[in-house]
């Protein structure tokens, strides 16, 4: 097994983890009313809310997580393109 293939290999086991917690992270924000969160129940944790600080470290972290998805996506798309494997 070469370098490359072990490269591809871990990049797509950390694929598929960021993106089972970027959907976590995503189905953790607070609904703004209106939309289909507030279908599937959102409108009823408004009253318990959550903090700015927690909101906010909350939207930071989805943002990272995001970008990480991203480039890993990118990376895969370049090694699959090029044929490195």
């Amino acid at each position: 097994m070469s370098a490359m293939a072990v490269v591809k290999l871990v990049l797509q086991i950390v694929l598929v983890l960021t993106s089972v917690l970027l959907t976590l992270l995503i189905l953790m924000h607070k609904g703004k009313g209106g939309g289909l969160s507030d279908m599937f129940g959102g409108g009823l944790t408004q009253n318990a809310g959550t903090s700015g600080v927690a909101e906010k470290n909350l939207n930071r972290w989805t943002v990272i997580i995001a970008l990480i998805w991203v480039a890993i996506i990118i990376g895969l798309g370049l090694i699959t393109k090029f044929n490195l494997v």
